[in-house]
């Protein structure tokens, strides 16, 4: 038998560690320690972002971790929390929400996280955008020099609205607060003007007749619903509107005009005040967190008319 030569020995080696393909799972993991009313407490994500989405594999659920505390996260779930029980497994996803932006959007439904709510199928979007952005600063702004009509000679004539401007609509329920913005969106057609409808904590129904009405008058070859109804989670309601500012910010982004209409945020605020108080932070008047008006102005900042 002839000595196997040491440097045939290296080479083969040498070889062997070059075709090795070594799969190492770098997701971080964690157990459920607790979940209950829509929030899940999980211990191990030791270096969770604030923010991040989370997954649990094993119920197909998916959440945000919005406390960040020295043994555990809170996570409040975007989806059925009945499915996640205690000692699952959660997973990092290394990613922050998102949602699809673009003109695969327009003319469609979905819900904050970007899935489609009207049957036509996926949305083939080419690009992602974070729901949680800063606003633009000073410099960039431009002032509000450009009306942006209503329809509505009331409102036209006595109190007009420009281009980058916010504007806030106040009354009692019943009084045609939703009729005012729906009149808004069907104004908006032959201008170059994109129409964002946010319905937030609405019933099914309800939000199915604006979709119906704004098809009839043809409003929806330039519009995008983001509908998070009663029925789904409190996370989903919270989120629903900083996706809808994303998605008007994209078209601001790319020299185009967007109408973006959140109806209406004091449903909004009762889901985070809700989700506020099972994370056990300090609630202050009427039961609200700290951060209720930041978490408002930080929203309403990040619509601007940007300088050319």
């Amino acid at each position: 038998m002839e000595a196997i030569k040491a440097q045939e020995l290296s080479d083969l080696i040498k070889k062997r560690i070059e075709e090795f393909e070594k799969k190492i799972d770098l997701d971080e993991m964690g157990v459920v320690i607790s979940v209950a009313d829509g929030i899940a407490r999980v211990f191990g994500l030791r270096n969770c972002e604030y923010m991040e989405l989370i997954e649990f594999p094993e119920s197909g659920e998916v959440g945000i971790a919005l406390n960040l505390e020295f043994d555990n996260v809170g996570i409040p779930v975007m989806g059925d929390y009945s499915k996640i029980l205690e000692g699952h497994i959660a997973k990092r996803t290394g990613k922050v929400a998102s949602i699809p932006v673009g003109e695969a959007v327009i003319g469609r439904v979905i819900d904050p996280v970007g899935r489609p709510l009207d049957g036509k199928g996926p949305i083939e979007a080419k690009e992602f955008r974070r729901i949680e952005l800063k606003a633009p600063g000073i410099i960039k702004r431009k002032p509000v020099h450009e009306p942006m009509y209503t329809g509505i000679k009331a409102i036209d004539a006595m109190t007009p609205i420009g281009r980058g401007q916010r504007e806030l609509i106040l009354g009692d329920r019943q009084t045609g607060k939703t009729a005012i913005v729906i009149d808004a969106i069907l104004a908006q057609k032959d201008t170059d003007v994109y129409c964002i409808y946010c319905a937030i904590g609405q019933k099914k129904s309800t939000v199915a007749q604006i979709i119906e009405t704004l098809r009839r008058y043809g409003a929806m070859e330039y519009t995008t619903v983001v509908a998070a109804c009663a029925s789904d989670s409190a996370a989903l309601q919270w989120i629903a509107p900083y996706s809808a500012c994303a998605i008007g910010e994209y078209f601001r982004d790319t020299g185009r005009h967007a109408l973006v209409i959140y109806d209406d945020l004091s449903k909004q605020a009762a889901e985070y005040r809700e989700i506020s108080l099972l994370l056990r932070r300090p609630p202050g008047r009427e039961a609200y967190p700290g951060d209720i008006f930041y978490n408002h102005s930080r929203l309403l900042e990040r619509a601007a008319k940007l300088d050319d």
